[in-house]
């Protein structure tokens, strides 16, 4: 009879117990803090998809609309996204179509209406930056407390002291640093990431804002590059 494959006696979760177990409760923390690290990150990846945050396309096509003299258009390429600088640029939009209301006012509502939106996709930040910078400091602290003990039972074992006990020690104390820096890594590049792309939001947002009420000067109007022209074509003839 063929004999049955051995199954490891120690699997992922008891190895967890074991490091949670040598880490005492400084890992312990470490282990809840990446937990609530974990649900913050997936929860605003779904919020900062849900919004297309990144997804610019129809704001820049109603910014050309609008440069056109087409508003009306401009506003229907905006009217039902969901991206938080469509949504900025619409307000903006239908202040200016109204007619009844002063630039100022129109600014005053859009910023407002903005901010608010820039806020929604910072909540929940803030704890992240405080586990980015917390996570590493708990290690460390945990390393101290476990070096302190080592070597408290490195004294207290006087002449007898075993290399291997105390060996054991440091890397049970160091296993806290480890285990902060792991939390705390990948928590600050998603922090990071994430605040960039309410920058970004940001910016766009006063960028798409303002366009309203300005006009393209990358180019002359007709009128001005025919009298340019024509001026031209008088000073190379005197």
């Amino acid at each position: 009879m063929q004999e049955m494959p051995m199954i490891p006696e120690t699997g992922a979760l008891d190895k967890a117990w074991e490091l949670l177990t040598l880490g005492g409760p400084v890992v312990a923390i470490l282990i809840f803090m990446s937990m609530v690290a974990t649900a913050i990150t997936v929860l605003k990846l779904w919020q900062f998809w849900s919004v297309r945050a990144t997804r610019l396309v129809n704001v820049s096509r109603a910014t050309k609309l609008k440069r056109l003299g087409k508003p009306l258009e401009a506003l229907a390429c905006v009217q039902g996204d969901k991206n938080p600088v469509a949504q900025t640029l619409a307000v903006a939009l239908r202040g200016h179509i109204r007619g009844d209301l002063e630039n100022a006012d129109i600014r005053a509502e859009a910023e407002r209406f903005g901010t608010r939106r820039v806020e929604e996709l910072r909540s929940y930040l803030r704890p992240l930056e405080v586990i980015a910078s917390l996570a590493p400091l708990l290690g460390l602290f945990g390393t101290v407390l476990g070096m302190i003990t080592a070597f408290q039972q490195m004294e207290a074992a006087g002449n007898q002291v075993n290399p291997s006990v105390l060996s054991g020690g440091i890397w049970e104390a160091l296993l806290t640093t480890a285990v902060g820096l792991a939390v705390a890594i990948p928590t600050v590049a998603v922090f990071n990431w994430l605040e960039r792309i309410a920058e970004r939001t940001e910016v766009a947002m006063a960028d798409a804002v303002q366009s309203v009420f300005t006009d393209d000067l990358s180019r002359l109007p007709a009128h001005v590059r025919s009298d340019g022209g024509r001026a031209a074509d008088r000073i190379g003839a005197d």
